[in-house]
This record gives structure tokens, C-alpha cells and sequence, in this order.
């Protein structure tokens, strides 16, 4: 919201969160792959900006085809397979943060671009919670299978370089955690967990979404203020405060809507394809 968006015929540079903006429960609906595609056609750069690590998403989610993605909400950025930005946890904040979760018997994933690394003793408790939340999709558990597709069950996980860390049940609240980890970490809700869980994901303090758009926008020579930004949670907050646009899914987290120049449908309305219409992408 930084800026007005230049004039018609100037290229913008559209990112789009996945999970409950461009996809619902890991099913992208057919207008939105139309949309991104007469998006592109018509000269404008989409991207996807998610909380997934690249390892996270199928081909089902990104058939439409897309100019780069920032991943692990920021920490990870690529454009035409050009690796631009690519943090790992420091090997000591990775060692406390595993160190931690293990003493509490927690059910997590390490996340990677590479693979999902979950320890083996609770691969069949996330299974088991992947499979309760993706069974709510209309089209039954897809999503589920598409992300434990990418699970290894890693024993000695503390030579597992990751990005971020997805805490899908913890006997302690998260607050708790982040504070036996330490100041480094920091912790935003989980989209794919019970809300009855202690569920969130862990990242480092001080990433987010908005680095990665920096990064690619720098890289592709697009200003910022013909940025797009399209979400609807918390770890979209950063990106949707700094785009020229800044886009809430309706239904989002109260600071979202409050943050957002307008909103959009939700993806079972093929909300993007009217949004994208409206935004003069195509």
C-alpha cells in the first residue's frame, strides 16, 4: 500500500498466497489457472508467495504455470529457476529448536525446499491429522497425499538444513516454545491444523513474505508500487502492507482486512478471477 499502481500497459508483478487464496485445501479451481494464464499472456509477471517450501508444492498447484515463487513465507525466492534468496536456519537455532520440540514429544515437520523431514516416531500422528483436515475438502483428502508424498521419516534430524518448521500438535502452547527456543524464533497460526491443537509454524524473526517480494521485484526491475499482493493470513500481513495493492481474501484474519485496499472472493468462488479482472490483469 505504498503507492498508487502506474498507468495501463505497465507490468505488474502479481504474488499470490496459495493456501486459502489461490487454492482451497490443495485444489486450485480451474478459473484461477485461467486467470494467472490470461495474466502472464497479457505481460504481467505471477508469482506464488506461500508459507509452503517449494518440497510442499505438487505439480497440481503449480500446472498453471508462474514466473518464480517465494517460498517458506519469505525465506526462499526463485524466478525462472534462479535461486535469489535461500535462508536456513543457523545450525545452533536448528539445533534448539529440534532439541526443544523432541522434549516435548511435538508433532512437527521440518521443512525444506529439498524434502519435509518429520520425526519417525510421529509420522503416524501427522498423517492422522493430515488426513482430518484434508477429508473437510469438498473433493475429499487430495491435499493430504500431495504433501506426504514429500515426508521422510528422518532420525537424525539435526543435520537437516530447513527454512522453517510447521508444529502441527504440542502438549505446550507455542508462546511456550518460542521461549525455550529463544528470541530468534518467532510463530504465526498453521493453516493446515485443528484449531483445538498447540499448532503453528516457526520461522526466524525478521523474515517474511514482504523479503521475497523485495528480492524478486529487485531482480525483475518492477517498482513496488506495481506490486499486487493477494492473501488472507497472518504471515501475509508484511507482503499485503508493502505491495502497491494490497489484496484481502474476505473472511481473512481482522489486520488483514484492515491493512488491504480492497478484498476478493474466496478460491470455492473462484474469487481471483473477478479480482484479477478488476486489477486490469488481463
Amino acid at each position: 500500500m505504498s503507492a498508487k499502481p502506474s498507468t495501463a500497459g505497465t507490468v505488474r508483478a502479481v504474488f499470490l498466497d496459495v493456501d486459502g487464496t489461490y487454492a482451497d485445501y490443495g485444489v486450485v479451481p480451474e478459473g484461477h489457472v485461467r486467470a494467472v494464464r490470461a495474466a502472464r499472456e497479457a505481460g504481467h509477471r505471477v508469482l506464488l508467495c506461500t508459507g509452503r517450501p517449494v518440497s510442499m508444492l505438487p505439480q497440481s498447484i503449480l500446472a498453471a504455470g508462474f514466473d518464480g515463487l517465494v517460498a517458506s513465507a519469505g525465506a526462499y525466492a526463485e524466478v525462472a529457476g534462479e535461486v535469489l534468496v535461500d535462508r536456513r536456519f543457523p545450525a545452533d537455532l536448528a539445533a534448539r529448536t529440534v532439541a526443544a520440540l523432541d522434549a516435548h514429544d511435538a508433532v512437527y515437520i521440518l521443512e525444506s525446499q529439498e524434502a519435509l523431514h518429520v520425526p519417525p516416531a510421529a509420522a503416524e500422528r501427522l498423517q492422522a491429522i493430515l488426513d482430518a483436515h484434508f477429508r473437510q475438502a469438498p473433493g475429499g483428502p487430495v491435499g493430504s497425499s500431495a504433501i506426504l508424498g514429500a515426508v521422510q521419516q528422518t532420525a537424525d534430524r539435526a543435520a537437516v538444513s530447513f527454512a522453517k518448521v510447521s508444529v502441527f500438535d504440542s502438549p505446550v502452547a507455542m508462546e511456550d516454545l518460542v521461549r525455550e527456543i529463544g528470541d530468534d524464533i518467532a510463530v504465526v497460526a498453521n493453516s493446515v491444523a485443528d484449531e483445538g491443537r498447540h499448532a503453528g509454524e516457526l520461522f526466524q524473526r525478521g523474515i517474511s513474505k514482504a523479503d521475497g517480494v523485495a528480492a524478486v521485484i529487485a531482480h525483475l526491475g518492477i517498482a513496488r508500487e506495481d506490486t499486487i499482493a493477494i492473501g488472507d493470513g497472518a504471515n501475509d500481513l508484511e507482503m499485503i502492507a508493502y505491495a502497491g495493492i494490497g489484496v484481502a481474501i474476505e473472511g481473512s484474519i481482522p489486520e488483514l482486512m484492515a491493512i488491504a485496499d480492497r478484498t476478493a472472493g474466496r478460491p470455492g468462488q473462484e474469487g481471483l478471477v473477478a479480482a484479477f479482472a478488476e486489477l486490469g490483469l488481463h
